[in-house]
């Protein structure tokens, strides 16, 4: 588990020269802590109803209340960057299938993420969503190879909608963002 320095609990005051280093080796004025909690980057572009009525329910399955110690971080693919991919355990990616391939905010996303987290981010788990008006192959296809090249771990095929969602397609998106924190909560 990573060790992030959080806040500077008082400052040290006084002339540098008196200043000394506690018996324990550690400053008493710089407090680290570990991440107790599981990070969740929820990735996603979410351009139409249908997509919205899949987004929410991958996102309350994400937050279900049996799982606990996963923390849930949304960002639209055009703004989510590099940083907010270093610092998550595990990805939830949601796409509208657009001329047979990802959306260009999706593929915007992996354009900027790709090399900064090629290496650290290995063996990390992720789940995707896809929404066609007649088919999500390309997408999907596109989003695996990435992933592939990133050396992500898929922990369940996507969940692929052709047309309006119906209530099998939603409950199916649930256990998608469900299936994908337990992972996580799993790996705790």
């Amino acid at each position: 588990m990573t060790t992030w320095p959080i806040r500077i609990a008082r400052s040290w005051a006084g002339d540098a020269a008196t200043r000394a280093w506690p018996a324990s080796g550690n400053p008493g004025w710089v407090r680290l802590c570990s991440r107790l909690m599981r990070r969740l980057l929820f990735v996603h572009h979410t351009p139409s109803p249908a997509m919205q009525a899949m987004f929410e329910a991958v996102q309350a399955g994400a937050h279900t209340d049996e799982i606990e110690g996963v923390e849930v971080v949304v960002a639209p693919a055009l703004t989510a960057g590099a940083a907010d991919v270093l610092n998550a355990d595990g990805y939830l990616l949601g796409t509208p299938a657009n001329i047979g391939y990802m959306s260009g905010a999706l593929k915007h996303f992996f354009d900027g993420i790709y090399y900064p987290c090629l290496e650290a981010t290995r063996r990390r788990p992720y789940g995707l969503y896809v929404h066609g008006a007649s088919d999500t192959t390309g997408a999907v296809r596109a989003v695996e190879s990435i992933t592939a090249g990133l050396a992500w771990q898929q922990v369940r095929p996507p969940v692929c909608v052709i047309g309006k969602p119906g209530q099998a397609d939603l409950e199916a998106c649930w256990e998608l963002g469900a299936i994908v924190a337990a992972e996580l909560a799993g790996d705790s």
